[in-house]
């Protein structure tokens, strides 16, 4: 393996930030309103959008193991990885835009047009983030580095899901004047122009410093089989699919949970107690004086409350990542993602206890989830990293994109699952779209799976960490042996 310096300037860590914030200004919007989307705003059946989501998801999920057999037999003079970001960039702002049209079907072409397009939009976006997640194997083998690059990464992250979580419903109602379908449709144009400007930037701003010897030689056989002999990457995957499930699952409930579950009116009251509505009133004021009357915050409460729940959220999920890597230097990647994914989990086992009025409870138990999943955030995707560098450092070969492939092949399997699960549950509770009030049933189905069902996955996933090898003191050594490594062979 041939490297020259790992040092990684601000911009390139910016650069390379925007990638996932151009990914998730899309991901976060499939994680949190594609259920409510399909059942809601296009009517199509739960059950049926369950169907559509888990298809969907699992051919994309497929689709990424092929998309790492290519992108690491790929050869340009941009690299293995970067060449993909730039090809993939406009027809992924194509393919977001038609997942959220609703053309006026009958409820069979309703349904073949959002299974055609889900599936269009999974398959390009595995060819577009694949790429983009497996280049940071690559941009430098230093792993203090790496845990920088994360922090910047996820802080992106955390930017544009605080965008779609807390403003992309109020978004859909401003620009679509009332209508929901106009609004995600509008909506859905302008994050497409912005992702696709962002993916574009990261490809200028990035450069692939890991690069592998021309000694090396293997085949697909030979790739694959050194993931079967690799245990990290095994305890990986299965983690990596259970916290998207948990992640999917909640987070696609979690604005039904509002509209139906919790109490408008202590809602209403918690929102004038700690100044929230007057303070959008003087918003609106000031936008309608200025003549911005259409572009007022809605009247809507649940819609307000849910999005400064959220916006609470991930403002302390961001606070988490900023102490994410002191902790990980410090005592290791591993040991610091079980105890605290430990503590995120008792923070949602507290929502299925909190009656409809405890506004105040949800909010301030929110904080908390956000605070401590925050900081694991940056270490799952750098603790793949070091499984590409200890699938390298045993076999003395490197398929960073393999490694990555199988991830995501976990990332996409999760929100499979997590999404069609959270239909299915709607379904199986008997939930009625757009009805205001529900069934006692699919009330306790809404809080169950944003409470008992998501707590108990993620403690599923810390236990299975316990079985993790690569602890601090295996960090410490493969970086050194892989650094003498390459320098023997540059």
């Amino acid at each position: 393996m041939s490297s020259t310096s790992q040092k990684l300037s601000v911009l390139e860590k910016l650069g390379y930030g925007l990638g996932d914030f151009a990914a998730n200004l899309i991901f976060q919007t499939l994680l949190t309103f594609l259920a409510f989307f399909y059942t809601d705003v296009y009517k199509i059946p739960a059950g049926t959008a369950g169907i559509i989501i888990f298809t969907g998801g699992f051919i994309g999920a497929f689709f990424n193991i092929f998309m790492g057999i290519i992108a690491d037999r790929t050869q340009t003079r941009w690299g293995k990885f970067r060449p993909w970001i730039l090809w993939t960039s406009v027809p992924f702002g194509i393919a977001t835009v038609l997942s959220f049209l609703t053309p006026d079907f009958g409820i069979s072409g309703k349904i073949t047009y959002t299974l055609l397009t889900y599936v269009f939009l999974m398959l390009v976006y595995a060819a577009n983030n694949l790429p983009y997640t497996a280049l940071s194997g690559v941009l430098t083998g230093d792993m203090k580095e790496r845990n920088s690059l994360s922090s910047y990464r996820f802080v992106a992250v955390m930017i544009a899901q605080f965008i779609i979580q807390s403003l992309l419903l109020p978004f859909v109602l401003i620009l679509g004047n009332g209508d929901k379908a106009a609004g995600f449709k509008n909506t859905m144009i302008v994050f497409a122009v912005i992702g696709v400007a962002c993916l574009l930037f990261t490809f200028f701003t990035t450069r692939e410093r890991i690069i592998p010897s021309k000694k090396q030689k293997s085949s697909i056989k030979e790739d694959f089989g050194d993931l079967c002999k690799n245990g990290p990457w095994f305890v990986m995957l299965l983690v990596t699919i259970l916290v998207f499930i948990t992640l999917s699952l909640k987070g696609g409930m979690y604005v039904f949970y509002f509209k139906y579950y919790l109490d408008t009116a202590a809602q209403t009251q918690f929102l004038d107690t700690i100044g929230f509505t007057v303070f959008i009133n003087e918003v609106n004021s000031i936008l309608f004086s200025m003549g911005f009357a259409d572009f007022q915050w809605p009247k809507d409460v649940t819609a307000s409350a849910f999005s400064l729940f959220n916006a609470g959220g991930i403002i302390f999920m961001i606070i988490g990542i900023m102490f994410s890597r002191f902790f990980a230097d410090s005592f290791g990647k591993r040991n610091i993602y079980i105890l605290f994914i430990l503590l995120s989990a008792i923070t949602l086992l507290a929502f299925n206890f909190y009656s409809k009025t405890a506004v105040v409870a949800v909010f301030v138990t929110q904080l908390l989830h956000g605070l401590f999943y925050g900081i694991t955030i940056p270490l799952l995707w750098a603790m793949i990293a070091d499984v590409a560098d200890y699938s390298e450092w045993k076999n003395n070969r490197r398929a960073t994109a393999t490694i990555f492939s199988a991830m995501l092949f976990g990332l996409k399997t999760g929100i499979s699952i997590g999404g069609a699960l959270g239909a299915g549950f709607l379904s199986k509770y008997g939930y009625a779209a757009e009805e205001q009030i529900q069934v006692p049933s699919a009330l306790e189905g809404i809080k169950l799976s944003i409470s008992i069902y998501p707590g108990f996955i993620f403690i599923i996933s810390a236990v299975l960490l316990f079985f993790y090898s690569i602890d601090k003191k295996m960090e410490v050594q493969i970086e050194t042996d892989l650094q003498q490594r390459r320098k023997s062979e540059s």
